[in-house]
Protein backbone atom coordinates (compact mmCIF):
# COMPACT_ATOMS: atom_id res chain seq x y z
CA UNK A 1 0.00 0.00 0.00
CA UNK A 2 0.90 3.55 -0.23
CA UNK A 3 2.20 5.43 2.41
CA UNK A 4 3.54 8.97 3.62
CA UNK A 5 7.03 7.83 5.81
CA UNK A 6 8.56 10.74 7.85
CA UNK A 7 11.91 9.46 8.85
CA UNK A 8 13.30 12.73 10.11
CA UNK A 9 12.27 16.46 11.39
CA UNK A 10 12.34 19.19 9.36
CA UNK A 11 10.68 21.13 6.40
CA UNK A 12 7.36 19.52 4.41
CA UNK A 13 9.98 18.20 2.35
CA UNK A 14 11.09 15.39 4.62
CA UNK A 15 7.47 13.70 4.01
CA UNK A 16 7.91 10.63 0.82
CA UNK A 17 5.17 8.42 -0.53
CA UNK A 18 6.57 5.20 -0.53
CA UNK A 19 5.66 1.51 -0.93
CA UNK A 20 4.61 -0.45 2.71
CA UNK A 21 3.22 -3.30 3.98
CA UNK A 22 -0.48 -3.54 4.11
CA UNK A 23 -1.42 -4.17 8.03
CA UNK A 24 -3.17 -7.30 8.86
CA UNK A 25 -5.89 -6.78 12.02
CA UNK A 26 -5.27 -8.28 15.36
CA UNK A 27 -8.04 -10.43 16.76
CA UNK A 28 -9.85 -7.07 18.12
CA UNK A 29 -8.80 -4.70 15.28
CA UNK A 30 -10.33 -3.85 11.86
CA UNK A 31 -8.78 -2.67 8.77
CA UNK A 32 -9.47 0.10 7.58
CA UNK A 33 -9.40 1.42 4.00
CA UNK A 34 -8.90 5.15 4.35
CA UNK A 35 -10.62 7.97 2.11
CA UNK A 36 -9.53 10.77 3.84
CA UNK A 37 -7.71 12.11 6.52
CA UNK A 38 -6.41 15.63 7.48
CA UNK A 39 -2.99 17.59 7.51
CA UNK A 40 -3.29 17.95 11.20
CA UNK A 41 -1.53 20.99 13.39
CA UNK A 42 -0.22 18.15 15.85
CA UNK A 43 1.13 16.32 12.59
CA UNK A 44 3.04 19.68 11.52
CA UNK A 45 4.66 19.87 15.14
CA UNK A 46 5.76 16.29 14.91
CA UNK A 47 7.22 16.46 11.82
CA UNK A 48 8.81 20.06 12.34
CA UNK A 49 10.23 18.76 15.65
CA UNK A 50 8.21 22.00 16.97
CA UNK A 51 5.90 21.17 20.47
CA UNK A 52 4.48 24.56 20.08
CA UNK A 53 3.82 25.65 23.58
CA UNK A 54 6.00 28.81 23.35
CA UNK A 55 9.58 29.69 22.94
CA UNK A 56 10.82 29.06 26.97
CA UNK A 57 8.56 25.96 27.51
CA UNK A 58 9.63 24.20 23.88
CA UNK A 59 13.15 24.85 25.23
CA UNK A 60 12.60 22.55 28.06
CA UNK A 61 9.97 20.33 26.64
CA UNK A 62 11.91 19.06 23.66
CA UNK A 63 14.38 16.69 25.24
CA UNK A 64 11.46 14.85 26.61
CA UNK A 65 9.67 15.10 23.56
CA UNK A 66 13.07 13.33 22.03
CA UNK A 67 12.54 10.42 24.82
CA UNK A 68 9.05 9.71 24.07
CA UNK A 69 8.79 10.65 19.95
CA UNK A 70 11.51 9.42 18.38
CA UNK A 71 15.97 11.31 18.76
CA UNK A 72 16.06 12.05 15.27
CA UNK A 73 12.89 11.25 13.85
CA UNK A 74 9.19 10.05 14.52
CA UNK A 75 9.29 6.37 15.85
CA UNK A 76 5.80 6.24 14.20
CA UNK A 77 6.86 6.94 11.04
CA UNK A 78 3.72 6.95 9.57
CA UNK A 79 1.84 10.20 10.77
CA UNK A 80 -1.62 11.42 10.34
CA UNK A 81 -4.49 10.81 13.15
CA UNK A 82 -7.66 11.42 11.64
CA UNK A 83 -9.39 9.26 9.30
CA UNK A 84 -12.83 8.75 6.99
CA UNK A 85 -13.36 5.77 5.54
CA UNK A 86 -14.71 1.72 5.25
CA UNK A 87 -13.73 -1.24 6.92
CA UNK A 88 -12.31 -3.94 4.32
CA UNK A 89 -11.57 -6.63 7.08
CA UNK A 90 -12.02 -7.37 10.76
CA UNK A 91 -10.14 -9.77 13.17
CA UNK A 92 -11.87 -13.22 14.43
CA UNK A 93 -13.05 -11.55 17.77
CA UNK A 94 -14.75 -8.38 16.48
CA UNK A 95 -18.09 -7.50 17.55
CA UNK A 96 -19.56 -4.17 16.83
CA UNK A 97 -18.42 -3.82 13.66
CA UNK A 98 -18.21 -5.63 9.93
CA UNK A 99 -16.25 -5.29 6.36
CA UNK A 100 -18.69 -2.43 4.47
CA UNK A 101 -19.23 -0.10 7.41
CA UNK A 102 -18.32 3.97 6.76
CA UNK A 103 -16.48 4.95 9.73
CA UNK A 104 -14.52 7.26 11.01
CA UNK A 105 -11.92 8.30 14.23
CA UNK A 106 -9.08 9.02 15.01
CA UNK A 107 -5.91 6.88 16.15
CA UNK A 108 -4.59 9.81 18.70
CA UNK A 109 -0.80 9.92 18.76
CA UNK A 110 -0.33 6.44 17.38
CA UNK A 111 -1.02 8.32 14.14
CA UNK A 112 -0.64 5.89 11.44
CA UNK A 113 -3.43 7.56 8.83
CA UNK A 114 -1.57 8.86 5.95
CA UNK A 115 -1.73 5.78 4.16
CA UNK A 116 -4.22 3.83 2.40
CA UNK A 117 -5.30 1.23 5.02
CA UNK A 118 -4.78 1.25 8.52
CA UNK A 119 -5.96 -0.71 12.08
CA UNK A 120 -7.76 0.29 14.85
CA UNK A 121 -8.96 -1.66 18.07
CA UNK A 122 -12.95 -1.77 17.69
CA UNK A 123 -13.00 0.09 21.35
CA UNK A 124 -10.79 2.40 19.98
CA UNK A 125 -11.71 6.22 18.81
CA UNK A 126 -13.83 4.94 15.89
CA UNK A 127 -17.67 4.92 15.23
CA UNK A 128 -20.13 4.67 12.57
CA UNK A 129 -19.53 7.88 9.75
CA UNK A 130 -22.66 10.41 9.99
CA UNK A 131 -24.64 9.54 7.87
CA UNK A 132 -25.07 13.58 6.42
CA UNK A 133 -20.92 13.41 6.01
CA UNK A 134 -18.69 13.08 3.48
CA UNK A 135 -15.96 11.55 4.55
CA UNK A 136 -14.14 15.03 3.39
CA UNK A 137 -16.28 16.04 6.56
CA UNK A 138 -15.97 13.31 8.76
CA UNK A 139 -12.54 12.85 9.13
CA UNK A 140 -11.62 15.89 11.30
CA UNK A 141 -14.68 15.99 14.19
CA UNK A 142 -12.61 12.55 15.23
CA UNK A 143 -10.14 14.49 16.58
CA UNK A 144 -10.64 18.32 16.78
CA UNK A 145 -13.99 18.84 17.53
CA UNK A 146 -13.26 16.20 20.41
CA UNK A 147 -10.68 18.76 21.43
CA UNK A 148 -13.27 21.07 21.56
CA UNK A 149 -15.99 19.66 23.32
CA UNK A 150 -13.38 18.51 26.25
CA UNK A 151 -12.22 21.48 26.59
CA UNK A 152 -15.43 23.36 26.60
CA UNK A 153 -16.73 20.98 29.06
CA UNK A 154 -14.36 22.20 31.93
CA UNK A 155 -15.98 25.78 31.72
CA UNK A 156 -19.00 23.87 31.85
CA UNK A 157 -21.41 26.53 30.20
CA UNK A 158 -24.65 27.70 31.07
CA UNK A 159 -27.30 29.05 28.99
CA UNK A 160 -27.49 32.67 28.10
CA UNK A 161 -23.11 32.85 29.13
CA UNK A 162 -20.78 34.91 26.85
CA UNK A 163 -17.90 33.02 25.61
CA UNK A 164 -15.24 34.38 23.57
CA UNK A 165 -13.07 31.99 21.27
CA UNK A 166 -9.90 33.09 20.25
CA UNK A 167 -8.85 32.07 16.91
CA UNK A 168 -12.25 30.88 16.01
CA UNK A 169 -11.50 30.16 11.93
CA UNK A 170 -9.25 27.79 12.54
CA UNK A 171 -10.60 23.82 12.95
CA UNK A 172 -10.48 23.71 16.82
CA UNK A 173 -12.05 27.24 16.58
CA UNK A 174 -14.81 26.45 13.91
CA UNK A 175 -15.67 23.44 16.16
CA UNK A 176 -15.59 25.35 19.27
CA UNK A 177 -18.11 28.21 18.03
CA UNK A 178 -20.65 25.25 16.89
CA UNK A 179 -20.12 23.46 20.17
CA UNK A 180 -20.80 26.66 22.57
CA UNK A 181 -23.68 27.66 20.61
CA UNK A 182 -25.25 24.38 21.37
CA UNK A 183 -24.75 24.67 24.89
CA UNK A 184 -26.77 28.25 24.43
CA UNK A 185 -23.89 30.76 25.15
CA UNK A 186 -23.82 33.87 23.28
CA UNK A 187 -20.19 33.64 21.58
CA UNK A 188 -17.73 36.10 20.49
CA UNK A 189 -15.06 35.08 17.81
CA UNK A 190 -12.02 36.61 17.53
CA UNK A 191 -10.22 36.05 13.88
CA UNK A 192 -8.53 38.55 11.22
CA UNK A 193 -10.81 40.33 8.82
CA UNK A 194 -11.05 37.70 6.52
CA UNK A 195 -12.54 35.06 8.24
CA UNK A 196 -15.35 37.39 10.01
CA UNK A 197 -18.11 35.83 7.75
CA UNK A 198 -16.96 32.21 7.66
CA UNK A 199 -17.08 32.67 11.61
CA UNK A 200 -21.01 33.88 11.52
CA UNK A 201 -22.05 31.44 8.92
CA UNK A 202 -21.11 28.60 11.59
CA UNK A 203 -22.78 30.38 14.73
CA UNK A 204 -20.76 33.41 15.96
CA UNK A 205 -23.42 36.12 17.26
CA UNK A 206 -20.10 38.76 17.26
CA UNK A 207 -17.03 39.00 15.42
CA UNK A 208 -13.73 40.85 16.27
CA UNK A 209 -11.20 41.60 13.45
CA UNK A 210 -7.77 41.37 15.92
CA UNK A 211 -6.00 43.08 13.34
CA UNK A 212 -8.05 45.97 13.84
CA UNK A 213 -9.46 46.06 17.78
CA UNK A 214 -8.01 44.39 21.10
CA UNK A 215 -10.81 42.66 22.59
CA UNK A 216 -9.31 42.89 26.09
CA UNK A 217 -9.94 47.11 25.68
CA UNK A 218 -13.51 47.40 24.67
CA UNK A 219 -14.96 46.82 28.40
CA UNK A 220 -16.52 43.19 27.42
CA UNK A 221 -16.68 40.77 30.08
CA UNK A 222 -17.06 37.18 28.97
CA UNK A 223 -17.67 34.47 31.05
CA UNK A 224 -15.35 31.79 29.58
CA UNK A 225 -12.77 32.62 27.08
CA UNK A 226 -11.24 30.08 25.08
CA UNK A 227 -8.49 30.36 23.72
CA UNK A 228 -8.16 28.31 20.76
CA UNK A 229 -4.50 28.51 18.81
CA UNK A 230 -2.67 29.31 22.30
CA UNK A 231 -2.13 33.09 21.43
CA UNK A 232 -3.19 35.15 23.78
CA UNK A 233 -0.70 37.20 25.67
CA UNK A 234 -0.07 36.24 29.50
CA UNK A 235 -0.59 39.84 30.71
CA UNK A 236 -4.16 39.44 28.59
CA UNK A 237 -5.59 36.60 29.70
CA UNK A 238 -8.27 37.70 32.39
CA UNK A 239 -8.46 41.39 31.46
CA UNK A 240 -11.50 40.58 30.22
CA UNK A 241 -12.84 37.96 32.08
CA UNK A 242 -15.78 37.49 35.11
CA UNK A 243 -14.10 37.14 38.22
CA UNK A 244 -16.04 33.57 38.27
CA UNK A 245 -14.87 33.66 34.50
CA UNK A 246 -13.09 30.19 33.28
CA UNK A 247 -9.80 31.09 30.69
CA UNK A 248 -9.00 27.82 28.58
CA UNK A 249 -6.01 27.37 25.86
CA UNK A 250 -5.96 24.95 23.94
CA UNK A 251 -2.24 24.40 24.17
CA UNK A 252 -2.30 23.56 27.68
CA UNK A 253 -6.23 22.45 29.12
CA UNK A 254 -5.77 18.90 28.09
CA UNK A 255 -3.29 17.44 30.33
CA UNK A 256 -3.43 13.83 30.30
CA UNK A 257 -7.23 13.60 29.05
CA UNK A 258 -7.16 11.16 26.49
CA UNK A 259 -10.41 11.45 23.45
CA UNK A 260 -13.09 9.30 24.90
CA UNK A 261 -15.72 7.40 22.43
CA UNK A 262 -18.35 8.86 23.93
CA UNK A 263 -17.60 11.89 23.32
CA UNK A 264 -17.43 11.15 19.17
CA UNK A 265 -20.57 9.75 19.48
CA UNK A 266 -22.05 12.94 21.12
CA UNK A 267 -20.24 15.05 18.11
CA UNK A 268 -22.11 11.80 15.62
CA UNK A 269 -24.99 13.19 16.89
CA UNK A 270 -25.03 16.56 16.54
CA UNK A 271 -23.86 16.48 13.08
CA UNK A 272 -26.70 14.31 11.87
CA UNK A 273 -28.92 16.86 13.55
CA UNK A 274 -27.26 19.07 11.28
CA UNK A 275 -26.18 21.39 14.70
CA UNK A 276 -22.17 20.50 13.90
CA UNK A 277 -20.40 21.28 10.38
CA UNK A 278 -17.11 20.64 9.12
CA UNK A 279 -14.96 23.47 7.54
CA UNK A 280 -13.11 22.92 5.00
CA UNK A 281 -10.41 24.79 3.63
CA UNK A 282 -8.81 22.79 0.99
CA UNK A 283 -8.28 19.40 -0.20
CA UNK A 284 -5.17 17.63 -1.48
CA UNK A 285 -4.88 14.60 -2.78
CA UNK A 286 -1.96 11.98 -0.80
CA UNK A 287 0.36 12.76 -3.20
CA UNK A 288 0.75 16.81 -2.50
CA UNK A 289 0.97 15.94 1.49
CA UNK A 290 4.29 17.51 0.91
CA UNK A 291 1.95 20.92 -0.37
CA UNK A 292 -0.71 20.59 2.02
CA UNK A 293 1.73 20.72 4.79
CA UNK A 294 3.56 23.59 3.49
CA UNK A 295 -0.04 25.29 3.50
CA UNK A 296 -0.64 24.49 6.89
CA UNK A 297 2.73 25.89 8.54
CA UNK A 298 2.01 29.42 6.91
CA UNK A 299 -0.55 28.96 9.47
CA UNK A 300 -4.01 30.92 7.84
CA UNK A 301 -5.45 27.64 6.95
CA UNK A 302 -9.81 27.95 7.54
CA UNK A 303 -11.39 25.02 9.43
CA UNK A 304 -9.76 22.20 8.47
CA UNK A 305 -7.22 20.77 5.50
CA UNK A 306 -8.16 17.25 4.10
CA UNK A 307 -6.14 14.70 2.40
CA UNK A 308 -7.97 12.80 -0.07
CA UNK A 309 -6.74 9.07 -0.47
CA UNK A 310 -7.13 7.30 -3.88
CA UNK A 311 -7.42 3.22 -4.16
CA UNK A 312 -7.28 1.76 -7.74
CA UNK A 313 -7.58 5.34 -9.30
CA UNK A 314 -10.76 6.08 -6.84
CA UNK A 315 -11.08 8.46 -3.63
Amino acid sequence: MKAVICTKYGSPEVLQIKEVKKPVPKPNEVLIKILATTAHIGDTKIRRFEPGLGPVKDFFFKPLMRVIIGFTGPRKKILGMELSGVIEAIGRNVKFFKAGDAVFGSTEFRFGTYAQYCCISENGIIAIKPANMTHEEAAPVSNAGITALVHLRKANIQKGQKVLIYGASGSVGTYAIQIAKNLGAEVTAVCSSANIELVKSVGADKAIDYMKEDFTQNGEIYDVIYDAVGKIEASKRRKSLSNSGYYLNVLTASGNIKLNIEDLYSLKELCEEGKLKTVIDRCYPLEEIVEAHRYVDKGHKKGNVIITIEHNGKT
